[in-house]
């Protein structure tokens, strides 16, 4: 994977950006770190790293499960100033399109649908809930900055509430970007639609006890 183009393309100050290669046996140290050194930065929000926690395992999770290769890649940046977090996950596997046509109900749809369908609510593979990439576009819909979806020859991108998808260059695989507002407070649990308590997840895997006890 080409790690030096995707600095250059989206993360243009190079300061504090934390790069790591995960397989499926180091899939949950990897996150645990990342998370750990999210939590370290007392500017974010609380609330935001319980939500952002879910979202980013799902996604991480995702290489192992439908991307047909073993490794993936996670990159990650605070930006203090801006109150803003940047992450990206990508992976040279086969792509959005080909994995959601391993289900026969999606077999026959375009590149570009498959990068609108795979956002919303139970679309999956047949390997998968379907609710990782549409519980990060929830996230998205509340403290989204920007995010960018690549995967094949056809992009994906939010920004400013507005949805577009493009031609743009080929990634082999899938890649995700996001940038994220970390200065809101915001419901954790409405972001996965309740059907789990990811504040009490977060809070149990990477919060102290007293930490804890001084959040209430």
């Amino acid at each position: 994977m080409d790690v030096a183009f995707l600095l250059d393309k989206y993360f243009k100050e190079k300061e504090n950006i934390s790069i790591d290669v995960f397989d499926a046996q180091t899939l949950n140290a990897v996150y645990r770190n990342v998370v750990s050194a999210m939590t370290s930065h007392l500017e974010i929000e609380i609330s935001v790293l319980q939500a952002l926690s879910y979202c980013l395992y799902e996604m991480m999770d995702n290489v192992h499960i439908h991307s047909g290769k073993p490794l993936g890649t996670a990159m990650t940046q605070f930006d203090n100033v801006q109150k803003t977090l940047r992450i990206l996950i990508a992976d040279d596997g086969m792509g959005i399109r080909e994995s959601l046509a391993e289900n026969t109900k999606y077999r026959d749809i375009t590149e570009a649908e498959a990068l609108k369908l795979c956002l919303e609510d139970r679309i999956t593979d047949g390997k998968g809930m379907g609710f990782g990439l549409y519980t990060t576009s929830r996230l998205i819909a509340s403290i989204g900055k920007e995010f960018i979806l690549h995967s094949g020859t056809h992009k994906l991108i939010i920004k400013d509430g507005n949805t577009t998808i493009i031609e743009n260059g080929f990634w082999q695989g899938t890649l995700i970007y996001m940038e994220i507002g970390t200065s809101e407070e915001i419901d954790a649990n409405q972001i996965v639609d309740h059907r789990t308590d990811v504040a009490e997840e977060y809070n149990e895997a990477f919060v102290e006890t007293g930490e804890l006890e001084s959040l209430w």
